[in-house]
């Protein structure tokens, strides 16, 4: 635990009173020194996903002070990440809460939900194309999957057995074994190969023999992938939603409507950050970790 000086919103900006984190695999990124801190100063708090109650509204915000909102934060930037007592962000990466959830729940949503939205951004299918989507089981995967059954897309999915059923429930018309071979039983299905391919599991290499030649490609960790069959590589970079208040919107509705389904795996205090981190880094969590103060 660090303290550090109380930060208060300046004009456009919000400052929210956080309840809830979302514990993701850039954390431990940020955690662990593998993230550049471009230029940013120490202490370092990581997270990206966080939900609270607005407590301070800077000049030309919209929100109000009592507003439950739910926000998305760029752990190396001018504000830090989400594992904070007070957030503050331009009020652009904040809206509130989906109605009929509570903050544990909208918590995980804004960065991976954002996420797989630019994924699919990127990728710019027509209806009707057809689309694989490597670790589907995850919150990433199973955002991906639904989002792109709305898009009207075909969605071949991988999934361990015991997460067949899931990955099935978020909309795949097709569920594959997960593994090493799995560009292989994609291709059984697509002989031609997939459109596309979101690549949540970052099995890169191993999964881009999938896509047809001149299909796309997205990693989610800034992969540029090798040049080859004239396949379009896409970089996805969350960050870049930072102010997609508007998509933060649309990812809201969807949840009130039921397309998209906020999994929590477990409600931890904050001080338990490092067990929930060493139980992501284990693998084979569901839904996400959620920590509160």
């Amino acid at each position: 635990m660090f303290e550090v000086p109380e930060p208060h919103a300046e004009d456009g900006e919000v400052r929210i009173r956080v309840h809830a984190v979302a514990v993701n695999p850039t954390d431990v990124g940020v955690r662990t020194g593998m993230r550049d801190p471009q230029g940013a100063p120490p202490p370092y708090a990581p997270g990206m996903d966080a939900a609270g109650v607005v407590d301070e509204v800077g000049e030309g915000s919209p929100w109000r002070v009592g507003q439950q909102v739910m926000a998305m934060a760029l752990p190396l930037s001018e504000h830090g990440g989400a594992y904070v007592e007070h957030l503050v962000g331009p009020w652009e990466s904040m809206a509130p809460i989906p109605e009929g959830s509570d903050l544990e729940h909208a918590a995980t949503l804004p960065m991976n939900g954002l996420t797989a939205v630019q994924c699919l951004e990127l990728l710019h299918l027509a209806p009707g194309s057809t689309l694989a989507v490597t670790g589907a089981a995850g919150t990433l995967g199973d955002y991906v999957v639904r989002l792109a059954k709305h898009a009207g897309l075909r969605v071949i999915a991988d999934a361990a057995e015991k997460d067949r059923a899931q990955v099935a429930a978020a909309g795949a018309d097709e569920v594959v074994e997960r593994g090493d071979d799995v560009a292989e039983r994609i291709r059984a299905l697509v002989p031609e190969g997939v459109d596309a391919l979101v690549d949540a599991a970052v099995q890169r290499e191993q999964v881009v023999p999938a896509v047809r030649d001149g299909g796309g490609f997205v990693d989610v960790r800034g992969w540029a992938g090798e040049p080859q069959r004239d396949i379009v590589f896409h970089r996805a970079m969350v960050g870049r939603e930072y102010r997609s208040q508007a998509k933060l919107e649309t990812l809201r509705r969807f949840t009130e409507d039921g397309l998209l389904v906020l999994r929590v795996a477990d409600v931890l205090p904050v001080a338990q950050a490092p067990e929930a981190h060493r139980r992501l880094e284990a693998g084979g969590v569901r839904g996400r970790i959620v920590l509160t103060f």
